[in-house]
Formats: C-alpha cells, structure tokens, sequence
C-alpha cells in the first residue's frame, strides 16, 4: 500500500496531476466529486518538493562542513560543530516538514477517484446511454409469474429455509436449481477457456491491503464483510482476487495480455438496498460468479474492455436472454472504473431492465495501487492496465426463469444450457417438500 507522497504515484498518477490537472479536474465533476482535492494534492507534493530540494541543499551543505570541522582545531572547531548542530536541527525539520506533506497528500489523493475515459457519460445512476438493444422482448399471452414464483413450482429457490437457517436475503438452491446454477458457471468457464483465459478458483478470503488496493474500501466499504478476528475481508467478485494475484510483480506481457476467468463464491451486504430487488434472488448476501480479469498494457486497455464485453454477449446468446447495453455514467462508477458497460436482461415481472454483467476498464488504478508493472523494450518500467468483467452469476437465474417461462410454471431450457443439463429441454413444476 502506498504511504507517502514520494509514491503517490500508487494511488493516482501524481504526473498526470501536475501535467494535465483540468483533465482530473474534470474528471472529478463529471463523477460528481470534489475537483478541488486536486489543488491540494498539487500543494502538498510543491510542498514536498520544496522541502526536500532545501533538505539536499542542507545535506551537502553538512558534508562539506563536516569536512571543515574535521581539519580545525581550537576555537574555530567549536564554532563549526555549534553551525554543524543548527544544520542539523534545521535538516531534521525540513525532513519532518517533507513527511507530513507527504501524509497529507498521500490521504488526500486516495479520495481522488479513477480518471474517466472521454465519452463517458456525465451525471449520476439515471445518466446512463443506451447503446443498443438485443434480441425480442416477448409479451406473454398469460399471466406472467416472478422468478421466485417459478422457482419455488419447479423446487429450484427455497427462500424461507435460507432465512431461516441463515436470515434474510439467504436462499438454498435446490434440485434444478443448483444444476441450473452450476450449467450457467460451467458454461462460462467453458466460453473462457476457448477465448484463452485461464481458469481460476480464487480465495474469498483477501487481506486489507488487497481489498484496498482494487479500490473496494472507498465509499462502499460498508457493503464488504470484514472478520474482525483475523483482519481479513469476504470479497463480492474475484476480481479482488485476481488483482492481487500479481501484486508487486513485473509482467511479461509481449504476448498479449494475461487473462484469467475466477470462479468463486462472492459475499456482499447490499447495504441501503430496498424494494422489489431484495424478493427472491437479485440482491442477496451470497452468490456464485465467474469473472473475467485481464491484465494488459495501457494502449491495449481499451480494446480489451471491447473484447471483455463481447464475451458477455456470448454468453447471454448462449442464455437467450433480451438485453440492452448501456454505458455507465460518471457518477455511477466504481472508484476503480475509468468506464462501464452493463448488460442489462429484460425482467418481465417487473417491465424493466435488470442489471446481470457488467465489465469495467480500471485503466492503471488497480494496478498501481498493488505496484505491477511490465518491462519495456527498452527496460524501463511502467504500469499495467487492469479490466474485468462478469461472464455468469447467481442473478442469472431470475432472468433465464422469466424470460423462458411458460402458462403452466413450466420452463425452457435455453438451447445453449441443455448441454450442461443432461439434454434437458424443459424444467416441470413439482410438487413443493
């Protein structure tokens, strides 16, 4: 973790703050945030700065009159040693100054959130821009059932024996349910391994530097459960993970870029959620995802965030759910996020769109914070970009049950599941335990 100013650089890129500050200025607006943070970032490295060009000056200052010292005699050496002391005295404060300039800066930029890419949509959660829509919505000529509804005909979501052994918004999977489940996560896995990914099961457990460093413990810190005893946090993505996979490393990524899909439980408290999302599945405290993670270089980052967000329309081809993608909007954004695109699959109980992958470019935020960089050709340093996405998760099923669900509680399995079910084509209501 970073801790000084020296090496603001890992929390944001102090360069890009001196060189272009309108631009995180900017940033800053558009995310609805303080651009001001910038002007005291800037204060605090000139700050720094000064301080330490006057400590250097002092530094040489006091070797060369070391050496005076250590050829007089007498009186005058007495002299010399009642100046070299006053240098001393005088160092020891201009350190002192340097360090709390660098404290202060180094607090001050881990408020500085990710700096948008151009383009990205202004404004809070209902700023976002369509940028198209897939596949037909169809009206059903029957009275259309939610997803708990359907799951709980078919023995597939049991709700009130997960609040009763665990409390609200904890379900147990059962029968069809699970296997509907583990057909998603398979095939995901699957879709990542040909597309070259390498499949991970990731730990849930990550330690505090980690969690901060993928920019979790910011404005959402209370969404994250953290197990005081042994100062560790459950992670809600394996994006955590995975971002922490290659900390303080170097990366050889002449190749291209390393991508890795985590398959893992994901814990979350969904804080402050409210409404009809928190019925059934939507928002609940745990589910299962597989995540998308690549590392790449800088200019590769935004072609990547393209390739990541195709993957996910593959698999919700695979899923044949209608969706719309949408491009986040700059208050809407994670800390980490320079840009997101969602995917958004239609929900019928409710005639509304319903939030199922998302996939974001963290630009070198990420990555800077846990210091991982590549080697240039011509051997210098620099950091790496990091991406991510969702290709499967738990919230998949609300939309699979009620896009594909029949006049009799019934359910077709979408054609690109049936593989992963055994052939299966449709799931028949049964009798409730």
């Amino acid at each position: 973790m970073v801790g000084v100013v020296g090496r603001v650089g890992g929390v944001i890129d102090l360069k890009l703050l001196r060189d272009d500050p309108d631009q995180v200025r900017a940033s800053q607006r558009a995310r609805g945030a303080d651009p001001g943070l910038v002007d005291q970032v800037l204060d605090a490295d000139a700050r720094r700065r000064a301080a330490l060009t006057e400590f250097e000056r002092l530094r040489a200052e006091q070797k060369a009159h070391g050496r005076l010292v250590a050829a007089a005699k007498g009186e005058e050496k007495q002299q010399l040693l009642a100046h070299a002391k006053q240098l001393a005295e005088r160092v020891k404060v201009l350190q002192a100054d340097a360090d709390a300039a660098e404290r202060t800066a180094a607090e001050l930029s881990r408020r500085i959130d990710n700096v948008v890419e151009q383009g990205v949509p202004v404004g809070g959660e209902d700023d976002y821009v369509v940028l198209e829509h897939v596949g037909a919505i169809l009206e059903p000529d029957f009275p259309v059932r939610d997803h708990l509804e359907l799951g709980e005909g078919l023995g597939a979501i049991d709700t009130e024996r997960g609040a009763k052994v665990s409390g609200a918004r904890f379900y147990f999977l059962t029968g069809i349910g699970a296997r509907l489940e583990l057909a998603l996560l398979n095939a995901a896995a699957d879709l990542a391994v040909r597309h070259g990914f390498t499949l991970m099961i990731t730990p849930t457990l990550v330690k505090p530097e980690i969690m901060a460093g993928t920019g979790f413990l910011g404005a959402h810190a209370d969404e994250i459960y953290h197990l005081g005893t042994d100062d560790l946090y459950l992670v809600g993505t394996s994006e955590v993970a995975l971002a922490g996979y290659h900390t303080g490393e170097i990366l050889d990524l002449a190749a291209g870029p390393l991508r890795y899909a985590g398959w893992s439980a994901c814990y979350r408290r969904e804080a402050g959620s409210y409404g009809k999302d928190t019925r059934g599945i939507i928002r609940v405290h745990q589910f299962h995802k597989v995540e998308a993670f690549s590392w790449t270089t800088v200019d590769e980052a935004a072609v990547e965030h393209q390739r990541i967000l195709a993957f996910e329309k593959e698999m919700l081809a695979l899923a044949d759910l209608p969706y719309r993608v949408i491009d986040t909007a700059a208050g809407d954004l994670g800390s980490s996020a320079a840009r997101k695109y969602d995917c958004e699959a239609w929900l019928p109980s409710q005639r509304r769109y319903m939030e199922v992958t998302s996939t974001s470019n963290c630009t070198t935020f990420q990555a800077r914070r846990l210091g991982v960089r590549e080697r240039l050709a011509d051997g210098s340093l620099q950091t790496v970009a990091t991406l991510n996405g969702t290709l499967a998760t738990t919230r998949w099923i609300v939309a699979i049950l009620e896009n594909h669900q029949r006049a009799d509680g019934s359910v077709v399995v979408p054609a690109g599941l049936r593989p992963y079910l055994g052939g299966l084509e449709v799931l028949e209501p049964v009798r409730k335990p």
